[in-house]
């Protein structure tokens, strides 16, 4: 989805500037923006990670670590923030957790086929996304089991669990590759990744304090206070407490804190966990159980099969077939998350993901056979007395259309399953999210006209700032009144060319034009190198000023520098009639005068005055190829 894109352009632009993010998308070839809920291909996040390495000229694994951490702060800014922090109370729950939240974000992605995307946290059912195992070490560490189709990725995991781990539980962590084989545990080839998690605590000493007195580091460090504490402290805490009820004790704060963390307040009994009472008997008999939970089935192994024990009544309505007793559940249904073999051990290895279920066409009634397969989605309980497998589960269905199309009811579902309040509610979300997907192309297209109108808006100050200084345009534009305005000194250049009456009687006139033209292109790129301002050309005539609109010291220096390039610029021009090189003539006179803009329709920055003429007389009386100055331009 754009989502991710859009999180690989934010980090680029905030961390590294919106230029090399242009010469990065411009490289990979990508266009500037992406919509959230479209999906676009692989390929595109891709040569976008390869081109950051280029660019950055960082390895590919520190890129996808940092874009890691970053993912995760993008998600929790897009409001992913509260769901995370509820995955679980320390970071072995939130990581054993990641793959039931994928299975819910699902239902507000939608899902196309055969398009996939890289994403830890969010994605379409339909898509396979990377899933997680863990384990519990005895010496406090962790493996991190990491599923996916995609092969160099692995390296985001760190970045992202990393930044989970400080964030949420105030751990540092690290992560290293143990082991990286082809997947044999699941179906298809798919890559493996063992990761080694090591944690350590990070927090200061007032974080510490206010840090301990929370359940979860009370939880968490039960087992070592307990090692520490020998029985005749234990027992001398329990008189304590018995002594003086409920009343605040007297002793330091933070041994009060380990006391309360392992002492029940009145009671003195040792909080070693929770301890459930359950009855000798079950209170409940197998049709209420049947019909209470209509969508559970019971299976156990037997030669290398799995058979059905128990059905619900829903499920057994659907696929008639379960019925039976003692008939092959996979011979009915296939396992599409996780993509493990329909064996009891490999769904023990993931005892802890939700398991998706897809019923067999084939083996379903008449009456199914033009209808979409229906999908069940819940968690495996192993019975350890009974040596049996129990799924409790649920349609996985998102809307109403979904139910519609599998001639199904609400009234199928539990009154007690919330998969009813699910769709109802999705139902809603969709069309929430048709209605975003709306307002995010609109924004997209105002984007580009806006992107347009400025590149338009460039080009028209380009134009106008080539007739009139920029700051006479500006206040133009504002609607200002340009005042006229006196200059004490400036010096004033004109030129043109030797006998071009004669030249313009004996040529064509396009040829008049192609070589002025050329001429015109030469000055005026002088005039960009010397600094100074083109008033306007007249036929073969061509005015420049230095010292106005802006005064400087230094303009007589820079159109004298001007006249110099000029005259050896004319060398470049051909006579259309001799094929020689053309000759000009050039005057410049140094003296005041008054500049004002001139007319509205057609406004022009003109000069008035005596210097004027006589920087026009000087160039009228002087010599072909030479340079005529007046004695107050000499001084």
């Amino acid at each position: 989805y754009g989502f991710i894109n859009t999180c690989l352009k934010s980090l680029v632009v905030e961390k590294y500037g919106e230029e090399t993010w242009e010469k990065l998308r411009l490289q990979a070839g990508v266009q500037d923006s992406f919509l959230t809920f479209e999906v676009y291909k692989d390929e595109i996040t891709m040569q976008l990670i390869d081109k950051a390495c280029q660019i950055l000229g960082v390895p590919a694994d520190m890129v996808l670590r940092e874009f890691g951490e970053y993912f995760f702060e993008f998600c929790k800014r897009s409001g992913y923030d509260h769901m995370l922090r509820t995955l679980g109370g320390n970071l072995y729950e939130f990581i054993e957790n990641l793959d039931s939240l994928h299975s819910y974000l699902s239902l507000s992605y939608q899902a196309k086929k055969d398009t996939e995307v890289l994403f830890l946290f969010v994605f379409p059912q339909e898509m396979n996304a990377p899933s997680f195992r863990v384990e519990k070490n005895e010496d406090g560490s962790m493996h991190l089991h990491y599923y996916s189709d995609r092969r160099g990725l692995c390296h985001i995991v760190p970045g992202i669990i990393g930044a989970a781990a400080l964030d949420f539980f105030n751990i540092e962590i690290s992560m290293e590759i143990v082991n990286q084989t082809e997947e044999e545990e699941r179906t298809g080839k798919k890559e493996h990744i063992v990761f080694l998690v090591t944690q350590n605590p990070v927090f200061s000493y007032k974080e510490r304090n206010e840090f301990s007195s929370s359940p979860q580091y009370l939880a968490d460090s039960e087992k070592q206070i307990e090692n520490q504490l020998n029985k005749e402290d234990l027992e001398k805490a329990k008189n304590t407490i018995r002594d003086r009820g409920s009343s605040v004790c007297p002793v330091k704060k933070s041994h009060w804190k380990t006391i309360k963390g392992i002492i029940t307040l009145g009671k003195g009994k040792l909080l070693r966990g929770f301890d459930p009472v359950y009855p000798k008997s079950l209170w409940i008999d197998t049709k209420t159980f049947c019909n209470g939970l209509p969508f559970h089935m019971v299976f156990d192994k037997e030669v290398g099969q799995t058979c059905v024990k128990q059905a619900g009544v829903s499920i057994q309505k659907i696929v008639p077939g379960l019925q039976t007793m003692g008939i092959c559940l996979d011979h009915y249904f296939s396992i599409v998350h996780p993509e493990v073999p329909f064996t009891i051990s490999s769904i023990q290895k993931f005892i802890n993901s939700q398991f998706v279920f897809q019923t067999r066409r084939e083996m379903m009634p008449e009456s199914w056979k033009q209808r979409p397969m229906l999908e069940l989605r819940g968690q495996m309980i192993w019975m350890e007395s009974l040596q049996c497998m129990l799924y409790l589960c649920s349609p996985l269905l998102r809307t109403l259309h979904e139910l519609e199309e599998r001639q199904m009811h609400i009234a199928d579902i539990a009154p007690h399953d919330v998969t009813r309040d699910l769709i109802l509610l999705n139902q809603q979300r969709l069309a929430e999210m048709e209605l975003s997907n709306q307002l995010e192309r609109k924004k997209e297209e105002l984007r580009i006209l806006s992107k347009h109108l400025e590149e338009e808006k460039k080009k028209t100050e380009a134009l106008l700032y080539a007739m009139l200084p920029q700051h006479v345009a500006n206040q133009l534009k504002e609607g200002k009144r340009v005042e006229a305005g006196e200059f004490k000194e400036c010096t004033i250049l004109f030129s043109d060319v030797v006998t071009f009456t004669n030249i313009c009687a004996q040529c064509e006139p396009i040829q008049i034009v192609l070589m002025l033209n050329s001429m015109y292109l030469r000055f005026d790129r002088l005039t960009t190198v010397h600094d100074v301002y083109k008033v306007e050309t007249i036929g073969d005539a061509y005015m420049v000023v230095g010292g106005v609109p802006v005064p400087v010291p230094t303009h007589a220096e820079r159109v004298a520098n001007f006249a110099l390039g000029m005259i050896m610029a004319a060398k470049g021009v051909q006579n259309p009639v001799s094929g020689n090189p053309i000759q000009i003539r050039v005057g410049i006179h140094t003296g005041p005068v008054l500049a004002g803009v001139v007319g509205e329709k057609m406004p022009r920055y003109c000069l008035f005055g005596d210097t004027v003429n006589i920087a026009s007389r000087m160039e009228s009386h002087g010599d072909p190829s030479k340079i005529h100055l007046s004695s107050s331009a000499y001084q």
